[in-house]
């Protein structure tokens, strides 16, 4: 059991960050700026994805929210995940960039999967 929170509270945590910082990032960072511009998405895009990620990131590290809130946070981030990897992909980004967000979709789906063991 204490095997299963450790894994959970871990993936959980780190996912959380970086999602945080991803959406910090899109509000100041310049390169972030620049990337959705060089996508062609809207700036109103990137602020409204900011926003989606910083929620969906505060949902699944607040332990009060209940578990069927934090399935709609995994289901964004899971699309959000799977959508940045193709369109580096499409894009012709180095390799490291494509694989990525798959890496933080395999946390994602190892929190989902210890959220229910913990």
């Amino acid at each position: 059991m204490k095997k299963n929170k450790i894994i959970y509270w871990s993936t959980t945590s780190i996912l959380s960050l970086m999602m945080l910082f991803s959406a910090y990032s899109y509000f100041y960072a310049p390169e972030a700026i620049e990337g959705f511009k060089k996508f062609g998405f809207p700036d109103y895009f990137r602020i409204e994805l900011g926003f989606a990620k910083g929620l969906a990131a505060l949902l699944l590290i607040i332990p009060q929210v209940p578990n069927k809130i934090k399935e709609w946070s995994y289901a964004g981030l899971s699309i959000t995940f799977v959508s940045a990897s193709y369109a580096h992909f499409m894009m012709a980004d180095p390799m490291a960039m494509i694989i990525t967000p798959l890496i933080f979709l395999g946390l994602l789906i190892s929190s989902n999967i210890y959220l229910y063991k913990k």
